[in-house]
């Protein structure tokens, strides 16, 4: 599956927020978004105005690089929400919260979400007692998430877990800080989506145009 491997700073810098893709250094002064809060290359501080269009490009470019997906994937998770009851900002989230990558980083496993994705495709990962390492896996309610029992001293995993507490509490997601693991609820709730800030409805308007 291809992947972006490019410097993450430069994404933040891009679509003018923090997108908080590399763990604990985005809290810090070295954060690059922080020092250089324009967008990177040679006209970066010039003064541009969005078009409609623009603002609609550039939101779903960011909910896309958040969650660390390419475009023909995050197309298809557009329009599999779109088929599905309710409102189809919501119904994208809540697939995109259930992913294994993005679950093991909700469960303080990983420090980044491609972290996530790395120790789920190394088969750290258990999800109900039985090895899986697609970090796409979408995660039903009631699934329990865990660390191997041979992976449980990694530095990584035992540092993320130990910066778990200052995240903030999320409803569908019950942590075992205890076992290296927990549990996935359920459907995300959109209210709880807050950071950094994410404007669904103009990704929906972008792919209806």
């Amino acid at each position: 599956m291809a992947r972006y491997i490019g410097p993450v700073c430069r994404l933040c810098r891009r679509e003018g927020l923090k997108l908080f893709l590399k763990g604990e250094r985005c809290y810090t002064e070295k954060c690059s978004f922080t020092r250089r809060s324009y967008p990177p290359g040679q006209h970066g501080q010039a003064r541009i105005k969005l078009s409609e269009y623009a603002l609609r490009l550039r939101e779903k470019q960011k909910v896309r690089r958040v969650y660390g997906i390419v475009e023909k994937q995050f197309r298809r998770y557009y329009f599999d929400a779109a088929r599905r009851k309710g409102r189809t900002g919501e119904q994208m989230l809540g697939l995109l919260e259930s992913r294994l990558d993005n679950v093991v980083y909700r469960l303080g496993l990983a420090s980044t979400r491609a972290e996530g994705r790395q120790i789920t495709k190394h088969n750290h990962i258990l999800v109900n007692g039985k090895r899986v390492n697609i970090p796409s896996y979408l995660l039903k309610a009631g699934d329990r998430v865990e660390v191997n029992e041979a992976s449980r001293k990694m530095p990584a995993i035992a540092a993320a877990l130990a910066q778990v507490d200052k995240r903030a509490a999320l409803s569908w997601i019950e942590i075992d800080k205890a076992n290296f693991g927990g549990v996935f609820k359920g459907q995300a709730v959109r209210d709880e989506l807050n950071e950094p800030a994410i404007r669904e409805q103009y990704v929906v308007e972008y792919y209806s145009r």
